[in-house]
């Protein structure tokens, strides 16, 4: 289950599955290409957010791809509301990490 911030919408898991699944590339030809009902400016809006938040990342000439952390999410593993990464039991995966750096006694 993905667990998505309150600021994300529905075009944002689209646009990331398509980059997940394709190469690099721009909103103009995920808007033709992945055949969104979305203006190709919109896709170009819900990029930047995407990018401004770690999801993706720009390549210049309006180009972008998912990065580490919208892998993350789309694997269920970010919840981007608290900015958290869950493991695969639905668990904070940083509890174990606070647990496992403790020093012995």
């Amino acid at each position: 289950m993905r667990h998505s911030g309150k600021w994300m919408t529905s075009l944002d898991d689209r646009i990331l599955e398509f980059l997940h699944e394709n190469k690099p590339t721009t909103p103009t030809r995920m808007t033709t290409e992945a055949s969104l009902p979305y203006s190709r400016q919109h896709v170009d809006r819900r990029c930047k957010k995407l990018d401004e938040e770690g999801l993706l990342e720009s390549l210049g000439n309006g180009v972008y791809m998912i990065t580490e952390d919208g892998e993350a999410y789309l694997k269920g593993h970010l919840d981007t509301e608290h900015w958290k990464y869950i493991d695969e039991d639905g668990e904070d995966a940083h509890d174990d990490l606070a647990e496992d750096t403790g020093t012995d006694s």
